[in-house]
C-alpha cells in the first residue's frame, strides 16, 4: 500500500493528506498536486507512513509529481504576493475606513486571481478597495466574507488544552454547538472556559455528547429516590465518566454507586 504524507500550502495552513504514489518522499519537499481550486505546489511536512486502520475508508488524492525548480520559484513569488496584498490591503481598509478585519490573502497559483478573506459584523461596500486591488496588482480580486469559526480554522492556534485547534487540524466541516452539550457533561457555564478563541462554543463539546447521552440513559435521574445497598436515598450527582451516582442516604451520608447496584431509579 502507497504511504501517506501529510502537506500544507501555507506556512500555518492546515495539513492535507496526500497519497504519495510511487514517489519516495521526506519532510521539506516540495510536491505538484492537484486540488480542486486546481494545480498547487505544497510542502511536505511529515514523513511518509502508513494509513491507519481506523482512518476513514476515502480515497486520497496523490501527489502528481515533485515540483520543479521553475515551480517552486513561482511557489515562493506567490507567497511574497500573498504578503503584499495583504499589507497593501490593510493600508487601504484603514484609509477608507472600512469596518472589516483581515484574515489572509490566498492567490492561485496561475496567478489567475487573488482570493482576500475577511471578517465583518454586517454587509461592507468594499468596491472602491477591489478598484485599488486590481490597479495596484493588474489581476483579478475576489473578496470573501467569512466567519469568526472559518477564521479560527485558517488562522490557527492552540486551543485551552494545549493543542492546535480541531478546526485547523482534522475538521472538514463545522458541526452545530450548543449550551445544552456543556450542562449535560456538568461543564461550567462561565463562558470563558467553554468558548473557544474564535469567540464560540468549542466544537469539542460535540466530541463527547453523544457517549454522556447513551451513559445517562442507564442511570438514574439527579433527585430520584432510590434503594441502596445501605438503604434509602436520593440521587444528587452523576458521574458519567465512571458510570457511577452520588446518592445522599436518609442518615446524610453520600455514597457512590454503580447503576446496577440500586433499584428504583432506572427508569430515565
Amino acid at each position: 500500500m502507497n504511504k501517506v504524507v501529510g502537506v500544507k500550502f501555507k506556512n500555518n495552513g492546515k495539513v492535507y493528506e496526500f497519497d504519495s504514489g510511487h514517489f519516495v518522499l521526506k519532510k521539506g519537499d516540495k510536491v505538484m498536486v492537484i486540488t480542486e481550486e486546481g494545480p498547487a505546489v505544497g510542502c511536505v511536512c511529515t514523513e511518509p507512513q502508513d494509513r491507519p486502520g481506523t482512518a476513514p475508508n476515502r480515497p486520497l488524492k496523490k501527489v502528481f509529481r515533485l515540483a520543479t525548480p521553475e515551480e517552486i520559484e513561482r511557489y515562493e513569488e506567490s507567497c511574497r504576493m500573498e504578503e503584499e496584498i495583504l499589507h497593501y490591503c490593510y493600508r487601504k481598509v484603514k484609509e477608507l475606513g472600512l469596518p472589516m478585519s483581515l484574515v489572509t490573502v490566498e492567490r492561485r497559483f496561475d496567478g489567475s486571481k487573488a482570493i482576500v478573506y475577511f471578517t465583518a459584523d454586517g454587509r461592507v461596500d468594499f468596491r472602491e478597495l477591489v478598484k485599488m486591488l486590481v490597479r495596484r496588482f493588474k489581476t483579478r480580486i475576489e473578496m470573501r466574507q467569512i466567519g469568526v469559526r472559518h477564521q479560527a480554522k485558517m488562522v490557527g492556534g492552540l486551543g485551552t488544552c494545549g493543542r492546535v485547534l480541531c478546526c485547523a487540524t482534522f475538521m472538514n466541516s463545522f458541526a452545530p454547538v450548543t449550551i445544552k452539550m456543556a450542562k449535560e457533561q456538568n461543564l461550567s457555564l462561565n463562558p470563558g472556559k467553554i468558548s473557544g478563541m474564535c469567540g464560540r462554543l468549542m466544537c469539542c463539546l460535540g466530541f463527547e455528547e453523544e457517549f454522556y447521552r447513551i451513559v445517562k440513559k442507564g442511570l438514574p435521574k439527579i433527585g430520584k429516590k432510590v434503594a441502596t445497598p445501605k438503604g434509602q436515598g436520593k440521587v444528587v450527582r452523576q458521574n458519567v465518566l465512571k458510570k457511577t451516582v452520588i446518592v445522599a442516604l436518609e442518615e446524610g451520608e453520600e455514597v457512590e454507586f454503580r447503576a446496577e447496584e440500586l433499584q428504583g431509579g432506572n427508569d430515565t
